[in-house]
């Protein structure tokens, strides 16, 4: 297997096409696991060539950033690293999946950067991001902040990590717009392909050179066919949050797209997860795709995706038609009551179809 690998912007950032998204590592939302495991899963996702590392200060209160700190020791300049910050964990207990406050003051994000870089056992991260701010958030104090920073090399570059609502296109837009940030992370996958496609269109018109990182690119367990109708979510399980509408409908879609796993233009084949993978790296604008890796079958089994055949133009254009189409389902999936934005306004402006998820 041979990973590939593509520069984040044009900041000179290296990272892996498939991204270890350590959020796994540092809660418990998709399963228990001791510290050495969940060290072992990120050294065999070093050992697959996964040097893209997607991690955040709010994961487990800084558990994960801990793990990642450990996993990384001797190893530090073979990995691509990435944090965000933003979230006031420190002083707001954080109960069941709620969203924490935030803070973006000046003196805030100096504090959680030190405290992040320690507990990661370096002077420095390749990425920063801003988690989950608001436009508004991101003032000029800020942006001086993260320009000082990236001038000192305490980062490389810089991205803002939307959710977990959806709609955040102002937030997006902005990403784009601003010199300072090279990424914008968002959910993006075959089933819920805004406000992805609409980043990657803004890139496009404006002639920016932003990065996409594309998380949950299997939709809570659709497209790597591990919610099937016979599994059971059990409470805490991160998926669980989804209506049974939503998988419903999500059954029926995968078997509409059945034809991804025998490309019609080379020799192989591909899961249902690693096509879902390709689709989502057809688009230059994507630098990576973080899934949520659950134990070393699952690296092995996504991390080869960058191997695989990428998808053809008619594979493509066949999923596009399909997508128009909403993959030939006209029931109600159950997530309208999820699909929210920053003001409830962006998305209805844009004329977009709100078909994204939450999470």
């Amino acid at each position: 297997m041979l990973m590939q690998y593509r520069e984040l912007g044009s900041s000179g950032v290296e990272v892996s096409e498939i991204g270890f998204g350590a959020w796994v590592v540092g809660t418990d939302w998709w399963g228990d696991r001791t510290t050495e495991q969940a060290v072992g899963m990120v050294e065999d996702a070093l050992d697959a060539g996964v040097t893209y590392i997607d991690t955040g200060d709010v994961y487990g209160h800084g558990d994960s950033e801990r793990v990642i700190g450990e996993a990384i020791d001797g190893r530090r300049e073979a990995v691509t690293l990435s944090t965000k910050i933003g979230y006031d964990f420190y002083d707001n207990p954080q109960a069941g999946h709620g969203e924490l406050p935030k803070e973006l003051t000046e003196s805030y994000l100096r504090e959680a950067l030190e405290a992040s870089l320690d507990r990661l056992g370096t002077d420095y991260v390749d990425v920063l991001q801003l988690h989950n701010a608001n436009v508004a958030e991101v003032d000029a104090e800020v942006r001086d902040l993260l320009r000082e920073w990236k001038s000192e090399g305490r980062v490389r570059a810089l991205g803002w990590a939307l959710g977990p609502s959806i709609g955040w296109l102002a937030e997006g837009d902005a990403a784009v717009e601003y010199d300072e940030f090279d990424a914008v992370q968002t959910v993006f996958n075959l089933f819920e392909q805004e406000p992805g496609r609409h980043f990657i269109d803004t890139i496009r018109e404006t002639g920016s050179d932003t990065a996409v990182i594309a998380r949950v690119p299997h939709s809570s367990g659709l497209l790597n066919e591990q919610v099937t109708s016979d599994t059971v979510l059990e409470d805490g399980d991160h998926r669980a949050h989804r209506p049974k509408e939503w998988y419903e409908t999500g059954w029926e879609k995968v078997e509409a797209i059945r034809f991804l796993e025998s490309p019609d233009h080379a020799e192989g084949s591909r899961t249902m997860a690693q096509a879902a993978i390709r689709w989502l790296l057809a688009h230059d604008e994507v630098a990576s795709v973080t899934p949520t890796f659950r134990d070393g079958d699952d690296i092995a089994a996504w991390s080869a995706a960058s191997d695989v055949p990428a998808l053809s133009e008619a594979e493509y254009d066949r999923l596009e038609a399909l997508y128009a189409d909403n993959f030939g389902i006209d029931r109600d999936d159950g997530m309208d009551v999820l699909r929210t934005s920053v003001d409830g306004d962006d998305i209805v402006a844009a004329g977009l179809d709100k078909r994204a998820a939450s999470y």
